[in-house]
């Protein structure tokens, strides 16, 4: 018999032990998230390291590092984790709702300490550019939501706003919530961001109707709408631009 088969069946006979686990308490200092960062500073710790932090405690059979390294696994890196609903952080053994809204807290502020850095900040230049910035997050959308992203002189974003949730058109969308934010923030130009649950990225009339009501209002305001991009969902480009399709826009406005 091969030593491997030979250990296997000494395992397999004697009675079952209970699978110990390292809690972190009895790991070396040195490789403790809490005492690495002290020591070399945030920047050092893995994104793990930084949600075990977070988390602060583990369970009886996995200590928190290894929960931290099963989130990150199950939701394919920080950006599902962010993404993700607080009922799907659940679903991992160990991170009950309060950890869960933890981590959803300090994933938004530090979203937000990007975003209001003005050399952080995206510029956006292009249709590509509003669906690199929040058009994976758009097209998971079960029901349809209009954002603004607000922009200073550069066409870097200020800040993005959810307007409305539901049925987006000229009749359930109020023009001044639409720029609200816009004149608070000083923004010189705002761009309209919707999605499509139903897949198909092609604006409606109602979208178009909207997008030429919002360029009238603009034009009194001084605040240019740049363009109004429509999400869809699928793999490559699912996502249309009423600008580039010449729809509720005259060509001699600014382009983004």
């Amino acid at each position: 018999m091969s030593c491997h088969n030979w250990s296997g069946a000494i395992r397999a006979s004697g009675p079952t032990e209970p699978e110990y686990r390292v809690g972190l308490k009895q790991l070396p200092e040195s490789v403790r998230p809490r005492e690495r960062l002290l020591v070399g500073g945030s920047e050092s710790l893995s994104d793990a390291e930084l949600l075990a932090i977070i988390m602060r405690t583990g369970t009886p059979s996995a200590n928190v590092l290894e929960i931290a390294h099963q989130l990150l696994r199950d939701f394919d890196g920080l950006e599902g984790v962010s993404r993700a609903a607080i009922p799907e952080l659940c679903q991992i053994k160990g991170l009950g709702q309060a950890k869960a809204i933890e981590i959803k807290a300090a994933l938004e502020l530090g979203m937000r300490a990007v975003r209001s850095d003005p050399l952080q900040r995206p510029a956006i230049r292009s249709p590509e550019d509003v669906h690199a910035l929040v058009g994976t997050r758009m097209s998971m959308l079960e029901s349809e939501q209009l954002r603004v992203l607000l922009l200073n002189t550069k066409n870097r974003v200020i800040a993005d706003q959810k307007v409305a949730d539901g049925t987006v058109n000229q009749t359930t969308v109020r023009i001044g919530e639409i720029f609200r934010d816009a004149v608070r923030h000083q923004a010189t130009g705002v761009i309209l961001v919707h999605n499509h649950p139903s897949g198909d990225p092609t604006p409606s009339r109602d979208d178009v109707e909207l997008t030429r009501d919002a360029r009238r209002a603009g034009k009194l305001l001084q605040i240019d709408v740049l363009d109004h991009v429509v999400i869809g969902r699928g793999s490559g480009r699912t996502y249309k631009s009423l600008r580039e399709l010449g729809l509720a826009f005259e060509p001699e406005l600014r382009a983004v």
